[in-house]
């Protein structure tokens, strides 16, 4: 007697706007969102579900049904992220959750799989995502590739003044030198988000913006080169994110809290740089505390190879054997060949020596938030002495950086 599969109960389809409030729901449920939550950062009953529209309307968004009711489901959001340089479609992954009693089916294997189908259809060889959990997304080839670093000082530790030739002026959080600079800031900064008009109101999406405040560094040529969000309560300065262009603007915008000294007792904030804010600071004892942030997964990686922007071209060939969970596409033989010229060509036959790995290891290697030495280190990947080294020239020294939650 045949097994009827539990897939042929139910039905995986898009979800679209007639389906906003079921989308809302099933988020809520899962990840316990209570209407005192949105009440807290600024939401009226029914707000979120009309914000959460144009998500809908842009991202891909894909669910199971039993018969009329949303039971599993996952959205791609269309991204951009500047990766060395060079801008590249992204999928971002968010919205995923299955409610407790479908669980343990495999629907949302399904769902992943699928949703990974349509970025690569969509020319997204790479895809981003917050975890929830780090060890279910490594099963699914997502690694860590950038940490969020949170500090506290004293306001006693709050650096001196130092002389800089611009000045600070408080703006709307929407001002257009703000996203002026922040463009400019994330089209130089490795692993940013290059934020559309849709990004910028995600970004928000889980603040009170009434109660944050925005300082913007302009030069000696009134050009703004640097921005602070902030809010201040119960005497402590809480910093959302700090960007600039040059030395100058972040001189600049300490200089700014510096001038709170009076009003503050303790500065508190987020950094997504690799850059530790106490080494930067004339009293450097203060507490630091660093942690995962952002996993990726490459989705299509002969594409990603391809368009990749190497540091040096290798002297000698070689080719990686990659395992992927998931993606079929993705195992096997990749060959890098390059030719005088420096370009380079990505073969599916073996040239050179091998450099054996999984698709989770190799994302995190050619995004560098890990060297090959250090990965070699603890096992991560095996090859050779010498191609190790190739692999070291060939990838830039670059830590992503990335700052957005969907």
């Amino acid at each position: 007697m045949s097994r009827r599969s539990p897939f042929d109960h139910y039905t995986l389809q898009p979800v679209r706007l007639e389906h906003l409030e079921q989308y809302n729901e099933l988020l809520r449920y899962v990840f316990q969102v209570t209407s005192h939550d949105l009440q807290e950062v600024g939401y009226e009953k029914g707000e979120l579900v009309r914000a959460k529209r144009p998500i809908l309307r842009k991202a891909d968004v894909i669910g199971w049904f039993d018969g009329e009711k949303l039971i599993s489901q996952l959205a791609v959001y269309p991204c951009e992220v500047n990766i060395r340089g060079k801008v590249f479609p992204m999928g971002y992954l968010t919205g995923v959750g299955t409610y407790p009693e479908y669980a343990s089916m495999g629907l949302m294997n399904e769902l992943m799989k699928k949703g990974l189908e349509m970025m690569r259809s969509n020319g997204q060889w790479i895809s981003y995502l917050f975890p929830y959990s780090i060890p279910y997304y490594r099963k699914k080839g997502w690694e860590i590739i950038s940490d969020k670093m949170s500090f506290s000082l004293k306001d006693t530790q709050l650096p001196p003044r130092t002389k800089v030739e611009g000045f600070v002026k408080r703006k709307a959080l929407n001002h257009k030198d703000i996203i002026r600079t922040y463009d400019h800031f994330a089209r130089k900064t490795h692993g940013a988000l290059i934020r559309d008009e849709l990004a910028w109101e995600e970004y928000w999406r889980w603040e009170n913006e009434e109660e944050h405040f925005a300082a913007l560094y302009y030069n000696k040529k009134k050009e703004p080169a640097g921005c602070l969000f902030y809010k201040i309560a119960e005497d402590i300065f809480h910093i959302k994110e700090m960007f600039y262009l040059n030395q100058e603007a972040r001189k600049g915008l300490w200089n700014y809290i510096s001038a709170h000294f009076s009003m503050i007792e303790e500065v508190k904030g987020f950094s997504y740089k690799d850059e530790p804010i106490a080494f930067l600071l004339e009293d450097s004892e203060i507490t630091e505390t660093i942690q995962p942030y952002i996993m990726a997964r490459i989705v299509d990686l002969e594409n990603f190879l391809c368009a990749c922007p190497f540091a040096n071209p290798a002297d000698k060939d070689f080719h990686f054997i990659v395992e992927d969970p998931v993606l079929e596409w993705n195992r096997g033989i990749f060959s890098l060949s390059f030719d005088r010229e420096e370009n380079l060509s990505v073969s599916r036959t073996p040239k050179g020596q091998p450099v054996c790995l999984d698709i989770q290891t190799l994302t995190t290697m050619l995004m560098g938030y890990r060297r090959p030495s250090y990965l070699a280190s603890i096992e991560r990947l095996q090859t050779d002495p010498k191609t190790l080294r190739i692999l070291e020239q060939l990838i830039p020294q670059a830590t992503p950086y990335f700052s957005d939650y969907f």
